[in-house]
């Protein structure tokens, strides 16, 4: 809940600020959260705010790549801003040692014991390092500890 309001309030201070990019990349990520909000029929938590988050900046990436494969480096710049202004949202990113330390713990907490597992390791991890973490980068961690 903490979470919207900052947004909320970033929003107010871009438009007051007239930055067109910055208030245009909150406005779209209220409407995504707000909908989220209204698909699930409650207000959203903290981690839901920053998961809705993150999969716009993931969504972004993907955009990012498709502009810059097909030539359009300007239309990837714009995208590349959103993403940095999307990023001031989240938590910092957990690092690579920290990464390791947590897919460790979480292994031996489910007992895992191959590749077989990769799931229910996942499903322990995911709410750990919602919003911080990478899930591809994650998976790749979890299954080179596994094998």
């Amino acid at each position: 809940m903490e979470l919207q309001h900052q947004i909320e309030a970033a929003l107010k201070a871009a438009m007051l600020n007239r930055n067109d990019t910055r208030r245009d990349a909150i406005r779209l990520i209220l409407a995504a959260i707000k909908s989220k909000a209204k698909e699930l029929r409650r207000e959203l938590t903290d981690a839901e705010v920053s998961q809705v988050i993150a999969g716009g900046i993931k969504q972004r990436r993907e955009s990012v790549e498709q502009y810059r494969q097909g030539g359009r480096a300007d239309l990837a710049g714009a995208e590349q801003q959103e993403i940095d202004i999307l990023q001031e949202f989240l938590p910092q990113p957990l690092g690579p040692d920290r990464l390791e330390q947590l897919v460790a713990q979480a292994i031996a907490e489910t007992g895992a014991q191959s590749v077989k597992d990769l799931g229910r390791v996942m499903k322990q991890l995911m709410p750990k390092v919602a919003g911080r973490a990478d899930g591809k980068e994650l998976n790749q961690i979890v299954r080179r500890q596994l094998a």
